[in-house]
């Protein structure tokens, strides 16, 4: 298969909001940080609105939609809250997200299978209001079919496992994790769905993932903001998509 065109990049700003919630005030702005990062090339824009608020809250989600031109991607819990949310304000797209109030960020993909019928009823509304609906899942034969039947249009493959294997110096299995994520990338990509993959990414693991040529787009927010950090949000952007850039070019190889 020809690789394909330009990979997007969403930028997850979820964390700023932690940075500013830390002392309660109104600083940093995550629709600053979302429209720095549009000014920086990002392609879209993707914030987690969850239940506890613990991060993105009501008011970020509203200025967003005023604010933004790319994009945004409405991460969110499979709730009724969160689905009057998403229809009050009818964004490009919504993700739907496993949440549970102890984990620290989302530790893997959505139980489709097991919940198909509920799953199937609670998107067909925001289907047919216009959004988007991607699915976050791993990269799961069983929970890409289920994903396929409820009729969402994109899944975003949960990268979490590959990307912690490589950071922890386990690389056999990190190559495992890999080779899961490149077949049921091809996989779900012969199935008619859009394939995003997303968690965990940064400059030392996102190349390879960046080359899947059925990949569309990589979700990435905790490292790029971690990384602005030290050189600022344009220039740890500008860095990102060079290097997904350079992935997608013909020549590329990964290391072995």
């Amino acid at each position: 298969m020809g690789f394909a065109g330009k990979l997007r990049l969403g930028v997850n700003i979820d964390h700023v909001a932690t940075v500013r919630n830390a002392r309660g005030g109104a600083y940093p702005d995550p629709v600053r940080a979302a429209k720095l990062a549009e000014e920086a090339g990002a392609d879209g824009i993707t914030a987690h609105l969850r239940e506890d608020r613990r991060h993105i809250s009501d008011a970020d989600i509203d200025g967003l939609m005023e604010a933004l031109e790319v994009p945004l991607n409405f991460e969110m819990a499979a709730t009724e809250e969160m689905q009057a949310i998403a229809l009050r304000h009818k964004p490009h797209a919504v993700c739907i997200v496993p949440e549970k109030r102890e984990e620290k960020t989302t530790e893997g993909g959505l139980e489709v299978a097991r919940e198909e019928n509920r799953l199937a009823h609670f998107i067909g509304p925001l289907r047919e209001a216009g959004c988007r609906v991607s699915i976050f899942i791993a990269a799961d034969k069983r929970q890409i079919d289920a994903a396929n039947r409820i009729g969402a249009e994109v899944i975003e493959l949960h990268s979490g496992a590959y990307c912690d294997a490589f950071q922890e110096g386990r690389f056999d299995e990190a190559e495992r994790e890999l080779t899961a994520l490149r077949e049921m990338s091809s996989y779900a990509h012969g199935l008619g769905l859009e394939v995003h993959v997303g968690h965990g990414l940064t400059y030392d693991t996102v190349q390879p993932v960046a080359a899947f040529p059925e990949a569309m787009e990589l979700n990435i927010g905790h490292f790029i903001i971690g990384e602005a950090i030290f050189r600022g949000l344009g220039p740890a952007i500008a860095e990102m998509r060079r290097l997904m850039d350079a992935a997608r070019e013909p020549g590329y190889r990964a290391a072995e």
